[in-house]
């Protein structure tokens, strides 16, 4: 429903309307929804069996889960102001907020497929090289709504998902892995979140998306 150019929106049972909210911003809280797979990007407190035995990454098709919450921010020795657009290009790191582990890769084989594991490293927020990934998609700016692929800046791999699933403890949930090539698996949009809004930076705007839309 729109009035007067704000987007009124539902989310946790609550109508918020967002004035203007277009883009993907630095300082944003979101869940990143893979478009082929239709799974969530995820982390939890389980490490790996194998590889680095660092925590593990999947993809849950669960939509309410805080597990699945990723803090957007920038890489660690450059600038990401909080509210400003992400611009197609630029490198970012996601923050895993339960763990506070960054999303991460390294040349070790993931459990499943034998591709490149996707774990999260680090603490606190802060980790290494390994925990950076520029934004890969059209335009000029990240589209809330747009379809964009995240390229691991040490090993050139793009985080995808696999077909496969794993057992216990973590049953259902979809391996998460880096890519050799850019593909349908590797595509990802933002869906639930806190977005900021690059008008009032100070002002945090919740936006719901219904992935059944896509």
């Amino acid at each position: 429903m729109k009035l007067e150019g704000l987007v009124c929106l539902v989310t946790y049972a609550a109508c918020v309307c967002a004035r203007g909210v277009q883009h993907v911003t630095c300082g944003s809280v979101v869940k990143l929804y893979n478009t082929h797979y239709k799974v969530r990007l995820h982390s939890h407190d389980v490490k790996y069996g194998s590889g680095s035995g660092q925590q593990s990454v999947t993809g849950t098709p669960q939509q309410e889960d805080h597990n699945s919450n990723w803090l957007l921010k920038g890489p660690a020795k450059k600038n990401c102001r909080r509210g400003d657009p992400v611009t197609c290009g630029q490198t970012i790191r996601l923050e895993h907020l339960p763990t506070h582990r960054n999303l991460h890769s390294h040349l070790f084989s993931s459990p499943l497929s034998d591709m490149q594991e996707i774990s999260t490293f680090g603490e606190e927020g802060e980790g290494d090289s390994g925990d950076e990934w520029m934004v890969v998609c059209d335009g000029e700016a990240w589209g809330r709504n747009q379809d964009v692929m995240l390229r691991h800046t040490d090993t050139d791999k793009y985080l995808g998902v696999t077909g496969q699933q794993y057992g216990r403890p973590i049953h259902g949930q979809n391996e998460v892995v880096g890519l050799d090539r850019p593909g349908v698996q590797a595509k990802w949009q933002t869906m639930e979140g806190v977005f900021i809004n690059p008008t009032d930076p100070s002002e945090d705007n919740r936006i719901f998306h219904d992935p059944s839309e896509f």
